[in-house]
């Protein structure tokens, strides 16, 4: 397979990188001086791309690649990429699922409790000497920590990170409650709730867990932030593009919702400052869901297996196109 070029369109991971040269002829976009010129210099050979969620694959860049059999992505989300065009193209398409799965769900519980019992203030609070002086305050306000233990959780698709999340929330004796296109049979220990509103205004916590489409795009709106309320926490660890960002940092604002812990971004890694500035209500991560070692490693893995299953004929690993 020496012979097989793969295009990488930008650095992703050194371990992915290492992996795909010792089988594959890689191609380094972010490497040329002329983007342009080099994919018509290889726009023949190139027959595989490796891209991530954040990059995809774009309609230029599909159609410069005239014998582009496969993209091999290293992310779970898949909004960055046409699936139909590739679908119709006859262009395979393969991503990392169930790897990142514990690390996701994880980090949804890190941040609920990073927002409620303000850990990342707190640090700072110690760390800054001001313990010493008196309880904790910014400026002249006490600072009240909440609970986790008993909440009502809600959540916005119970897919596989979704239901990770549930049974991590459970765990802390919350009750839980769910938004998906259809009920899940399987989770019937869970409410249902047809209305992401309706979800939201039975929750005191939201965690937004489904896939960016169409659909989901906004899907959390000022209806349903201002059906949380005042008392409620919204959390993001899907995609930045599914919450309606100027309503979020609005109500943080003018107090129509308490707080918020959020991985993603709209416009990533751009981050509105008034969300920084909000730093007693508001904690934020930079898109780590599943950076940790353990998960990239395995997430690599997949990116290489299933490029090898490929174009060895063979059934892909996770296929979704």
């Amino acid at each position: 397979m020496e012979s097989i070029a793969v295009l990488m369109t930008k650095p992703i991971y050194s371990y992915l990188q290492a992996e795909l040269e010792k089988r594959f002829k890689v191609l380094k976009l972010w490497e040329a001086q002329d983007g342009s010129r080099f994919l018509e210099d290889h726009n023949q050979i190139i027959r595989a791309v490796v891209s991530d969620g954040g990059t995809g694959l774009s309609p230029e860049l599909m159609a410069a690649l005239p014998k582009l059999e496969i993209v091999s992505s290293f992310s779970v989300g898949m909004d960055k990429i046409d699936l139909g065009k590739c679908k119709e193209k006859g262009i395979r398409v393969s991503n990392t699922p169930d790897v990142l799965t514990d690390d996701v769900a994880d980090l949804a519980i890190g941040l609920t409790l990073a927002v409620l019992r303000k850990l990342p203030a707190s640090d700072r609070y110690v760390r800054s000497g001001m313990w010493k002086k008196g309880e904790f305050k910014l400026g002249t306000k006490m600072l009240l920590y909440f609970q986790f233990s008993g909440k009502s959780v809600g959540i916005v698709g119970l897919g596989r990170i979704g239901q990770a999340i549930a049974t991590r929330a459970e765990g802390f004796g919350c009750k839980i409650s769910y938004h998906s296109r259809t009920p899940k049979p399987e989770s019937s220990n869970y409410t249902y709730y047809p209305s992401v509103v309706d979800l939201a205004a039975h929750s005191d916590i939201l965690v937004v867990a489904c896939a960016l489409t169409n659909e989901t795009r906004h899907i959390i709106n000022r209806e349903v932030i201002d059906a949380l309320g005042p008392r409620g926490v919204l959390v993001n660890i899907a995609r930045g593009a599914t919450v309606d960002e100027p309503e979020l940092v609005s109500a943080l604002v003018e107090g129509r919702l308490g707080g918020a812990g959020l991985d993603v971004f709209e416009n990533e890694p751009n981050v509105p400052e008034q969300l920084i500035e909000l730093d007693e209500k508001v904690v934020l991560a930079p898109h780590a869901g599943s950076g940790t070692e353990e998960t990239r490693k395995g997430m690599a893995d997949l990116v290489v297996g299933n490029l090898v299953a490929h174009f060895e004929g063979k059934e892909l690993l996770t296929p979704v196109v």
